[in-house]
């Protein structure tokens, strides 16, 4: 049974989540046998002890816990130092992978499962080369990177595909900022289905809105606490409004793909930020388009590249039975972009002889079918034989 491990390392929070053959979609008409395995949630910050040793998510009494170093576009991205060793921000994340890898195999079912690794969309190729070498170096060179929408996008065709070819609008909204991405989806979407350019603004998210609900508490001088100051319908409103005043990187991210929001056909909603029943109805009103929000969307970017993962591992046991994805194949539900080392792979042992095919008209067959009818060529110890079949193809043309 093939198991994919995907993992999801934020700036706030870091997800991994398994995705095995029992929690695929069910065909049309049955039920899912399995529910999905509970996401594992933790802070994003790394700890290490005396013996140099790595800890996830732990905020020690005594001591400091390394944060702020998992987006690598961010100048400010934290370092560090432990014992002899100088860490980098890629360094930091690819730990952070390691140590959620070894938790997960604790899981029988997850010791020889796929890994994927997600980042966000707006890494350049000099810095996924900087996470890709990171992993590499700690003997994690099997993990699998890909950026976070795309995730997102496996996870959308997993849930609620087969999906007609379109575009789908993802809507990231984390703890440190709001990602905004066009994506191509359904049969026939190019290997990279990204339309224009990604719009990224930590102005929008979890923090930002803290930072909006903290001035609205100073500006509240009668309020004890903070959480006097903005509740209940006031508080719903003031995130109705944070989302609405987001829109603006939505309306960018289409002007750069030279699209409008009629040309959308869904809005997929992700990210821990995104939780309150407020973001995704704001969405629904004001872009007029269908929007898809899973029960958790913290945990989506993990349940995608877990669902890649799980394709990955299943291709490698069996290579033989992927599919590769032209149109001579329909696309359902677990169908994906074949990795590069399994385009290579032959289907069989054996190597295909070169076949020549010679295009005549039909006044030239003719003249050669009398030719070959008149002329018995075989006494020279020389053959020439002719098949002409309907479509004016001429094979099996030799000289023996």
């Amino acid at each position: 049974m093939a198991v994919g491990l995907g993992l999801s390392i934020g700036t706030v929070n870091t997800v991994s989540a398994l995705a095995d053959d029992r929690t695929a979609k069910a065909p049309p008409g049955r039920r899912r046998t399995a529910e999905r395995a509970p996401a594992v949630t933790r802070r994003t910050t790394l700890t290490f002890d005396s013996t140099g040793l790595a800890r996830v998510g732990m905020i020690p009494k005594h001591g400091r816990a390394i944060t702020e170093f998992a987006d690598l576009s961010q100048r400010t991205a934290a370092s560090a130092r432990v014992g002899h060793r100088a860490l980098s921000p890629a360094d930091l994340v690819a730990t952070v992978a390691d140590c959620l890898i070894v938790e997960a195999r604790r899981d029988p079912r997850a010791v020889a499962a796929g890994i994927t690794l997600t980042h966000p969309v707006g890494y350049t190729e000099h810095q996924v080369g900087e996470l890709r070498a990171a992993l590499d170096a700690i003997g994690l060179d099997r993990v699998a990177l890909v950026a976070e929408p795309i995730a997102a996008a496996a996870w959308l065709e997993a849930e609620h595909g087969p999906l007609m070819p379109g575009l789908a609008l993802i809507y990231d909204l984390g703890g440190s900022g709001l990602d905004v991405t066009l994506l191509r989806v359904g049969a026939g979407c190019p290997e990279n289905p990204i339309v224009g350019m990604p719009v990224r603004s930590a102005d929008f998210g979890g923090r930002a809105f803290g930072s909006l609900v903290a001035a609205r508490a100073g500006a509240n001088g009668r309020a004890a606490h903070l959480s006097e100051a903005v509740r209940g319908a006031t508080a719903d409103e003031l995130r109705a409004d944070h989302v609405r005043a987001s829109l603006e990187l939505v309306y960018r991210c289409l002007r750069a793909a030279d699209v409008t929001m009629a040309d959308v056909d869904c809005v997929l909603v992700v990210g821990g930020a995104a939780r309150p029943d407020e973001v995704p109805q704001v969405l629904s009103e004001e872009l007029a388009r269908p929007v898809v929000i899973a029960p958790d969307p913290e945990r989506t970017i993990a349940d995608g590249a877990a669902i890649l993962a799980r394709r990955t591992a299943a291709a490698r046991e069996d290579p033989s039975q992927v599919r590769r994805r032209t149109g001579a194949h329909r696309r359902g539900p677990d169908s994906e972009v074949v990795p590069a080392w399994l385009r290579s792979t032959p289907r069989s042992g054996r190597r295909s002889r070169p076949t020549r095919a010679l295009l005549f008209s039909r006044l030239t067959r003719r003249r050669l079918t009398r030719a070959a009818t008149a002329v018995g060529m075989s006494a020279g110890g020389v053959a020439l034989a002719f098949a002409l079949p309907a479509d004016a193809v001429i094979a099996g043309l030799g000289v023996h």
